[in-house]
């Protein structure tokens, strides 16, 4: 769909899952956001042969997530700022030669050598569902992988994050691009990071009322990277389109303050507010009340790398304490024939995820063909009508977005004081209902010193996530009980290295059972 007519240019569809062949794709993208679409259209049309594969029924991924076209939506750009960027790739991707392999749940990824790689995944609208019948075990073999799984939300929980009606940022953002559909009338928006601003302009958009941002940091943070605002002038546009709509719309942005718990019986009711110091600790007596009937809160995201770790992959720790892969200058991993752009890579936006993925897809294919493509049969950069010319152009366009994206990290990064929100019954595992002062007393009376071992004492991280959205709120209340934790407003709070997790989503057992034990000299997870 694209446009004001729902049929104008039909969501490219998956084809048929091809038939095992003796000859393998020359790349596998997974994931069909940003950075997978970039990758896998510019790969095709430099000749290489492409499966792309996502969870998703369409391409788009979490940043352009849009109806399905029987929702009748006639115009699904309105809340995209930058649609038009999604519209080409899309395009492209329906009048190339890519298989699109969507409805894939891709679970895990083997190796047997740099140049031979198989993509083990469940088919079906979900690929975790044990009671339907028409999930079956896929496999793709190619000879490199493009890695562009893109990212999750990260929550710092507080007391009341539980309620009916809390949501995380992203989450109201999904539930209004891909279902129309509204978390409340009066939602408050809440956490930190950039993602705060669009989400709170999607829900006005929409016609909700959201009567503040609370925002946990300040934006002065940026102030001190004078140099990389000054080569990034979109983004202080983005921002100036935020503010207008928000003084049109009568939006309040509250800097240095944080919800420290929501107030509701069956739904939430409203929030209390409170001011922050440098460390993030609630300033007391200014604590107040903001009624709502929604919250959408979410401290930044963390990149969703477990394919990768779980082979091992090297990572970096990023400024905002979260973890994502290590890369080299033409984006691939430690791991010899395994590429990876986006989020993977440290969190940057839709635009410097469209560019790696395109730098990518060059490397890879000088990689396959031993030759770096000619300048004329290069691809369009994405979002520029100037042919690219040289691989220093992508190289430098990259560069310049990861350096703004490196600013926003540490502007916005948590601090250690945000425990202090905590009481001892709040849930941290909400899908263990472990509260926090089970953790505590993990780490005071039974001498747990780590994630892992409160893990194995409390449960905490053993649910259906596995850890993915507690294991950051876990580790810094390990750190607070043994006095290690950060202590200074310039260092963010501590979280945990990158799990290995052998899946990275959920399948029968029986998927596991039916599979062939591999050989001895393949690269599997343990």
């Amino acid at each position: 769909m694209q446009g004001s007519t729902p049929d104008a240019n039909p969501e490219p569809t998956s084809r048929p899952t091809p038939a095992p062949a003796s000859e393998p794709y020359d790349v596998a993208v997974i994931g069909a956001g940003p950075a997978g679409l970039a990758g896998a259209v510019t790969a095709s049309e430099l000749g290489l042969t492409v499966a792309l594969l996502d969870s998703a029924p369409g391409p788009g991924g979490q940043f352009y997530r849009h109806p399905h076209p029987a929702a009748g939506a006639t115009r699904p750009e309105a809340l995209h700022h930058d649609w038009p960027v999604f519209a080409a790739l899309r395009d492209r991707l329906a009048a190339g030669s890519v298989d699109r392999l969507f409805g894939h749940h891709v679970w895990t990824v083997t190796r047997r050598s740099d140049d031979d790689w198989t993509v083990h995944a469940l088919t079906g609208e979900d690929g975790a569902d044990a009671d339907t019948d028409d999930r079956h075990p896929v496999t793709v073999r190619a000879r490199a992988i493009l890695l562009a799984t893109g990212a999750g939300e990260r929550q710092l929980p507080f007391p009341g994050w539980t309620l009916p009606g809390v949501v995380g940022a992203g989450g109201a953002q999904a539930m209004l691009k891909s279902g129309l559909a509204l978390p409340g009338r009066r939602i408050v928006v809440a956490g930190s990071g950039p993602l705060l601003l669009a989400t709170a302009s999607s829900l006005t958009a929409a016609g909700a009322h959201v009567p503040e941002i609370v925002e946990a940091s300040s934006y002065l943070g940026y102030a001190a990277h004078p140099g990389v605002l000054a080569a990034n002038p979109g983004k202080l546009a983005e921002a100036a389109l935020h503010g207008t709509a928000f003084l049109r719309d009568r939006v309040r942005l509250r800097t240095r303050s944080a919800v420290i718990e929501a107030h509701g019986t069956d739904r939430v009711e409203a929030v209390t507010v409170a001011r922050l110091d440098r460390d993030w600790r609630p300033v007391p007596g200014t604590a107040r009340r903001i009624r709502c009937d929604a919250l959408a809160v979410g401290h930044g995201l963390i990149p969703r790398i477990e394919t990768a770790t779980a082979l091992g992959c090297a990572t970096r720790r990023t400024a905002d304490g979260t973890h994502a892969l290590a890369l080299s200058p033409l984006q691939e991993t430690s791991l010899r024939g395994m590429w990876a752009a986006g989020e993977t890579g440290g969190i940057g936006g839709a635009q410097l995820a469209i560019t790696e993925g395109a730098l990518a897809a060059l490397a890879i294919t000088a990689r396959r063909t031993g030759r770096m493509p000619a300048p004329r049969v290069a691809p369009q950069l994405p979002g520029s009508s100037v042919p690219l010319r040289a691989l220093r152009t992508l190289r430098r366009r990259r560069d310049r977005m990861r350096a703004f994206a490196e600013a926003m990290a540490l502007a916005h990064a948590p601090r250690p004081g945000w425990t202090d929100w905590l009481t001892d019954d709040t849930d941290v595992c909400r899908c263990e209902e472990v509260p926090a002062g089970r953790v505590r007393e993990a780490v005071a009376e039974y001498g747990a010193r780590d994630a892992r071992t409160v893990k194995l004492l409390t449960r905490a991280g053993m649910g259906w996530c596995q850890g993915r959205v507690c294991d950051a709120a876990v580790t810094c209340l390990a750190a607070e009980a043994t006095g290690t934790r950060a202590g200074t407003p310039a260092r963010p709070a501590a979280t945990p290295p990158p799990p290995r997790l052998p899946l990275s989503t959920p399948i029968p057992l029986g998927t596991l059972a039916s599979l062939p034990v591999p050989d001895a000299t393949e690269g599997h997870a343990s």
